[in-house]
């Protein structure tokens, strides 16, 4: 794994660096904002970064760093800012958030947690496409497309639909799609999995209007499959085994 460090904050650097060394992992120390191609050029697995050192366009640099390289683990340490401005890094694309003060090792194991998260989408990118009504699910490109339309869908939207729709037919409680797609449990009254299912719902249908794709099922979660939009919702198959051994 090499781990690059956008961050000026010295001597957060050289702890930081220091924990990196002793995890084993390669490093980079970057101390100014790279073009998107020299970022490319470095073959990162992953970003620690600190918005301040992107200046006033650190949310347009974010989203699209985001958007161009969806294989980048991306963890944000930032001063303390509103809980809005977190919430809007993370929807954006951002891996996780950790607000300064923030312990180097906290930084690493989380880091880690990023990366364990994302090898299984790195597989599916070498996966071909899933093919459903309407809608094609492109791994290797991390997109959805109705026909030539893309979707648009931000990484995190990407893992969503993709763990569904690899799901086909089974209906997947909220906290195991919280678990798979986030990395963790998920927090009491957390409602992150129904915005994210709303906004992806909402794309899905405006680049194709005629099917129906992601169903609820009130109190226990979310399922997918191709209906025609307006139809008579279809039976659906239980929780898979891992719903069942989270209670579900």
């Amino acid at each position: 794994m090499h781990v690059g460090v956008l961050d000026t904050d010295s001597g957060f650097v050289q702890v930081l660096v220091k924990r990196l060394e002793a995890a084993g992992l390669q490093h980079r120390v970057i101390g100014s904002p790279p073009s998107y191609d020299a970022l490319v050029a470095l073959r990162l697995s992953a970003l620690i970064v600190d918005p301040a050192v992107l200046g006033p366009p650190a949310w347009s640099y974010l989203e699209t760093l985001c958007s161009r390289m969806p294989n980048l683990g991306l963890v944000v340490c930032a001063a303390p800012v509103a809980v809005a401005q977190r919430v809007r890094g993370l929807r954006l694309g951002a891996d996780d958030w950790l607000t300064k003060p923030c312990h180097p090792e906290e930084v690493v194991a989380r880091l880690e947690a990023v990366v364990r998260r994302r090898s299984p989408w790195e597989q599916r990118g070498e996966q071909g496409p899933v093919e459903v009504d309407g809608l094609t699910v492109r791994p290797d490109r991390f997109q959805a497309f109705a026909g030539d339309a893309s979707a648009d869908l931000t990484r995190r939207e990407f893992e969503l639909i993709a763990l569904l729709a690899g799901c086909e037919g089974q209906v997947l409680p909220r906290e195991e799609i919280y678990e798979r797609v986030w990395g963790y449990a998920m927090a009491h009254g957390d409602r992150s999995v129904d915005v994210f299912v709303r906004k992806l719902r909402q794309k899905l249908e405006k680049v194709s209007p005629d099917w129906r794709y992601i169903h609820t099922h009130f109190g226990i979660g979310y399922r997918f499959a191709a209906e025609p939009a307006g139809a008579a919702p279809a039976p659906a198959e239980g929780p898979g085994r891992a719903g069942v051994l989270l209670g579900a």
